[in-house]
Formats: C-alpha cells, sequence, structure tokens
C-alpha cells in the first residue's frame, strides 16, 4: 500500500487524538506533513516529534517560544499565527483532517479547499456560518469534502451508490445529552460540570454544551442541508438515546438504510482515512443482543428550542445561521465560566436572531465580518441580561 499525506488542524483536541491514534495503529502507510493546535505548546510538540511532522503551528502566536523549546533539537518546523496556520493547510497533502472548533476554523478550512484536495471536515461551524461560501469553494477548486461527524459519515455511507433523488428524508439521529429527561426546573439549575458530563460520547466541553442543549443537533441540521441537497422539507431530528444508529436515509421505494456503529469517532473518521475503501479499527463490535432495544423520540423543542432557532435560522437565510452560531459560542463561553444559566444560552440566541440580521456572506471576509459582529452583539447581549 502506498503512504498517503496528511495534515491534521487541531491535532490536540478529541477528533485530533482519535485521527492520531488510528495513524500510529498503521504508522507505515501515512506521512504526516502539518499538525496545529490554538496553543497546547508541548502536546504538540510532543506529538510532531512522536509522528516525524515537516511543520507544527500554534495559532495563537504567544505560543510559539513554548512551541519552539518542545521542538528544540528536532526537524520540525515552528510557526505560529493565523497566517502561519493557513500556510500550513496549504501544503499539498492527500487528506486533511479540518478539526478546529469553531469559527478559527474557517480560514485554514479555506486555505486547504482552495487547493483542490480532499478535506475531511469535522469543524461544524464551517459550514454553519460560511455554507454557501465554502460549498461554492469546493465546486470551484474541484475539492473533495468527506464529512467527519458521526451523523453526516453515517448519511455519506447510507447514500453510497444511490441518487440522491431518490431520496425522502434523512433522519439525523440526537442522543438527547445528558438532560433529555430533566424538566424545566433542573434544566434552570443545571451547572456546567452536569452539562459536560455527555452520557455516551467523550467530547470537549463546548461541544458537549451544545449537545446537552440540542444546539450540537441543530448545527448539524443546518450542515447537512450544504452537504446533502435534499430540500429542508426533508430533513428531520429523532431522539435516540443509544446513539447505536448514528443516521438513516430513507428512499422513495420506502427502504431505509441505517447506519450503526459503537459511540467512538474512530468510526467516522476510519472511514474518511480509508475512503472509498475500509480499514481496521480497535473499536469493540456492536453487541445488539447485549444493547437489548434502540428506542427513539420526537425532539422536546419547549425544553430544547435549540433545533427550532437553527431551523428558523437555515430557513431565514442570509446571515441568520453565522449569527445563530457566533451568539451561541458566546452564550456557551458564557454558561461555562458561570456567567449565566443554562437555559439562558438558547435565550441569548434567540435574541440575537431577533436583531437585524445581514445579508448573506459572498466570501470568507464578509463571514468574519458578520462573525465579529454578531459576536460584539451578543456580548452586548449578555452584559443586558
Amino acid at each position: 500500500m502506498s503512504v498517503r499525506s496528511i495534515s491534521i488542524l487541531g491535532a490536540t483536541g478529541s477528533v485530533g487524538a482519535s485521527t492520531l491514534d488510528l495513524i500510529r495503529r498503521n504508522r507505515d502507510q501515512w506521512r504526516v506533513v502539518a499538525l496545529t493546535a490554538n496553543c497546547s505548546a508541548g502536546e504538540l510538540g510532543r506529538l510532531a516529534r512522536e509522528f516525524g511532522a515537516e511543520i507544527a503551528v500554534v495559532s495563537d502566536e504567544s505560543c510559539l517560544p513554548q512551541l519552539r523549546e518542545a521542538l528544540s533539537g528536532s526537524a520540525v518546523e515552528a510557526a505560529g499565527g493565523v497566517a502561519a496556520l493557513c500556510e500550513a493547510a496549504e501544503r499539498p497533502v492527500d487528506l486533511t483532517i479540518a478539526a478546529i472548533v469553531g469559527c478559527a476554523g474557517l480560514a485554514p478550512t479555506m486555505a486547504a479547499i482552495e487547493t483542490g484536495g480532499t478535506i475531511a471536515l469535522a469543524n461544524k461551524e464551517a459550514l454553519v456560518s460560511a455554507g454557501d461560501v465554502m460549498t461554492a469553494a469546493v465546486a470551484r477548486n474541484g475539492a473533495t469534502l468527506l464529512p467527519v461527524d458521526s451523523e453526516h459519515n453515517a448519511i455519506f455511507q447510507c447514500l453510497q451508490g444511490n441518487d440522491i433523488a431518490e431520496v425522502r428524508w434523512v433522519t439525523l439521529t440526537a442522543s438527547g445529552g445528558p438532560f433529555r429527561t430533566w424538566n424545566a426546573d433542573q434544566l434552570a439549575a443545571a451547572t456546567p460540570k452536569q452539562a459536560v458530563a455527555h452520557p455516551n460520547w467523550d467530547m470537549g466541553a463546548k461541544i458537549s454544551v451544545d449537545s446537552a442543549t440540542m444546539m450540537n443537533k441543530g448545527l448539524e441540521f443546518i450542515e447537512a442541508h450544504h452537504l446533502f441537497p435534499v430540500g429542508l422539507d426533508r430533513l428531520r431530528i429523532v431522539v435516540h438515546p443509544q446513539s447505536v444508529i448514528h443516521s438513516m436515509v430513507e428512499y422513495r421505494d420506502g427502504s431505509t438504510l441505517a447506519q450503526l456503529g459503537p459511540s467512538d469517532m474512530r468510526v467516522p473518521i476510519a472511514s474518511c482515512l480509508a475512503w472509498p475503501k475500509r480499514m481496521e479499527t480497535p473499536c469493540e463490535p456492536l453487541d445488539l443482543a447485549g444493547i437489548g432495544e434502540l428506542s427513539f423520540f420526537a425532539p422536546d423543542e419547549n425544553l430544547f428550542p435549540a433545533t427550532r432557532l437553527a431551523r428558523d435560522a437555515v430557513n431565514a437565510g442570509g446571515a441568520a445561521p453565522a449569527v445563530l452560531n457566533a451568539a451561541n459560542e458566546i452564550a456557551v463561553a458564557a454558561f461555562l465560566a458561570g456567567k449565566i444559566g443554562f437555559t439562558k444560552i438558547a435565550v441569548l440566541v434567540d435574541q440575537a436572531l431577533n436583531q437585524a440580521i445581514p445579508p448573506a456572506p459572498a466570501t470568507l471576509e464578509d463571514v468574519l465580518t458578520v462573525d465579529g459582529q454578531a459576536r460584539r452583539q451578543a456580548s452586548e447581549l449578555l452584559e443586558s441580561c
């Protein structure tokens, strides 16, 4: 098997760690070109040494001296800052893993797309805030997008070999998060520690809170709209607490294809690493008899309004999805810092969407301008709470 080259944008996060675990198990099949992180200079330096990366980049330039110290005596190039991050993303590779959380991942992901390569996208916010801009860039540059999110990767697998015009429904499954059975009073008193304790998945704090509010599924709804253009009226969400079925596609003949797998991000990541083939993973096989039953529920949008807010935003069009995403990031950060209660996250996002919404962004610069304005507006709303 020929050696393939890979860059991992966001190497020290959960997706990056899972990707490197798979590469470590198939070390002779991969050449690591670039590894990046926001800071985490010591960890990034250790990984760059282990995998013999050509370059390691911290987007926070103040962390560059630490990174240089961590790489002292090695052949790995060290760099810092957003410009260096984008330059690393532009290096030609067979596969780029785009796993930088939030809008910080927009510019480097776009830089990778503009090389015309294959990008495994784990950054929800990229398509939520810049969906039209990004999909246009993919088409213009002949790039390939592979979805890493377990739900979108499941849909991608269920669509293989089929005509998207034959699709009746695309169903995204949601675990419901740690608060699925809680009432309104309990939700109002929920703490950050409780919100990040996801029952099925091991994820970072921000995405765990998004899962608890169901905003994670709202963002995925918008992302699916861009990845799988079946029409908004053919996308739906169902709560599936066991997280065994990751998503489903129903065709017009009544056949429904579902992708099942363990709650381990290495499964969808492996799908992208090996695409269009398959590869071994260390994940335990499903024990369906042991699981016993699979259950499904309609989302409760009175207690968890985030999915409704996301649907309203994508229906409104323009820059509304970017505003939704920016306001949510501000609100989640405030909740994690103990500044607002759990239920106030959705309230703040709703208030942001009720402000004047800018027109649809046409360029990445437009997206970043809208994002900045929305963050400032959300911060002002936060102060008035």
